[in-house]
């Protein structure tokens, strides 16, 4: 995340990161750190969504995925969020989030 990356980076303030340049090298051990940091799992997503499931059919609302995709944790903007769920909603604007998990950990 975000925080990950200012912590990594000694949490510099705002102007700081406002005029730090960082060479690749410098960007190397950084990286391995924040990829080295556990990684959510299949279950782990599908049980977050499954809160959302209100009537226990397998899906969520469009809508609240959306909302819960643009307020918590890494925001996401509102043209990310559109490709992240380009053809996952079905006719009543549900998605079905198993399926769902599988499509956004395959990209």
């Amino acid at each position: 995340t975000n925080k990950d990356v200012i912590k990594i980076l000694g949490n510099p303030s705002a102007d700081d990161m406002a005029n730090k340049r960082l060479n690749f090298d410098a960007f190397m051990p950084m990286l391995k750190l924040v990829d080295a940091l556990p990684k959510g799992t299949y279950d782990d997503y599908v049980e977050g969504l499954r809160v959302f499931d209100k009537e226990g059919n397998g899906t969520v609302m469009g809508a609240e995925l959306r909302i819960v995709l643009s307020t918590l944790g890494e925001k996401m903007t509102e043209n990310e969020i559109d490709a992240l769920m380009a053809g996952q909603e079905d006719e009543n604007g549900s998605v079905h989030y198993e399926a769902f998990v599988k499509h956004i950990m395959s990209v």
